[in-house]
């Protein structure tokens, strides 16, 4: 981390938190060694944490959405740029996910629930937009990578928990059977997270394996292919959101949907510039609501976090 980085202050203990407008404390835990005494002695308390947190709609008014996203370790996805183990370190990503939350055009992120949990029981939650994670099975590199089965967050947990939205990677390659569980099990939680009034945000791909590794086809044609073919899992598309990579001819790619999009942020391959320059063109399309962004901001070339967000919020701002 860079030694100009911030983060948010905390309480001085967890038996000294700061109490919250409805008396709940807004921590449990002030320091990643309390966090893992209170999983030990006290696992209850996370769900008790759940149902106390303060929430917030998805949507305020006509305001866009800045999200962080955190989901990349459990499918094993550990590389940013050329760095192949920039995510192995669990307390460095928590910092940096708090520092990203701490700022309040942040409107909230996006991760598997051991990452919530830790940044729940830290206090970094409280009236955030979180969106739960949930098919991780396509382990990155596997033989089965496009069998991206449910393994993370359910749509029960999703729902009960009080979060805003759960999200899918929808990996689409044609001579893969594995493409197919994923379809069915993704149209599964579509419904199930309809029927419980929470956002079900897919993240759709053409794909196919070169040289044995998957890669996504990111023209606009493909991408518009994706779409039409995602957008139409399950009963019903009243709470399905979508989540796209920024590729060329934008507007010619949203005219394939009518559902809200996030830009997807993705791993950073070109410039910072460059990268920004593409998500502002991006985001004057109306049906664009925001970004959700991960590795592009929570590890920067020079590891200014802070920047990076703040470069990011005022993008959408």
């Amino acid at each position: 981390m860079s030694e100009t980085t911030t983060f948010p202050a905390a309480p001085a203990s967890a038996a000294t938190a700061t109490a919250t407008s409805t008396g709940a404390p807004t921590a449990l835990a002030t320091t990643y060694a309390e966090v893992t005494e209170l999983r030990a002695q006290r696992p209850d308390a996370i769900a008790e944490a759940w149902a106390r947190r303060r929430t917030r709609p998805t949507v305020l008014g006509s305001e866009r959405l800045m999200i962080v996203a955190a989901d990349h370790p459990a499918r094993g996805a550990l590389s940013v740029g050329d760095r192949p183990t920039a995510m192995n370190s669990r307390s460095d990503l928590l910092d940096r996910l708090r520092t990203a939350l701490a700022n309040p055009g942040v409107d909230g992120v996006l991760a598997t629930s051991d990452i919530l949990e830790d940044l729940l029981v830290l206090g970094a939650l409280d009236d955030k937009v979180v969106i739960s994670s949930m098919n991780r099975g396509g382990l990155a590199g596997a033989s089965f990578e496009l069998d991206d089965r449910m393994t993370a967050a359910t749509a029960a947990w999703t729902v009960g928990a009080g979060l805003n939205a759960a999200k899918m990677l929808c990996r689409v390659d044609l001579d893969d059977p594995g493409t197919l569980n994923m379809m069915t099990a993704c149209a599964a939680a579509v419904d199930e997270l309809a029927a419980g009034e929470t956002i079900a945000m897919l993240e759709p791909f053409l794909s196919r394996r070169v040289d044995g590794k998957v890669r996504n086809d990111l023209s606009a044609d493909a991408v518009i292919k994706s779409i039409h073919i995602i957008q139409g899992l399950g009963s019903t598309s009243a709470y399905t959101w979508l989540k796209l990579p920024v590729v060329d001819e934008m507007e010619r790619v949203m005219d394939a949907t009518t559902l809200p999009t996030l830009l997807l942020g993705g791993d950073p391959q070109t410039a910072p510039e460059e990268t920004f320059a593409s998500w502002e063109r991006a985001l004057q399309i109306p049906s664009v609501r925001g970004l959700i962004v991960g590795r592009t901001l929570l590890y920067p070339s020079d590891d200014d976090v802070a920047t990076a967000v703040d470069t990011a919020v005022s993008l959408v701002r």
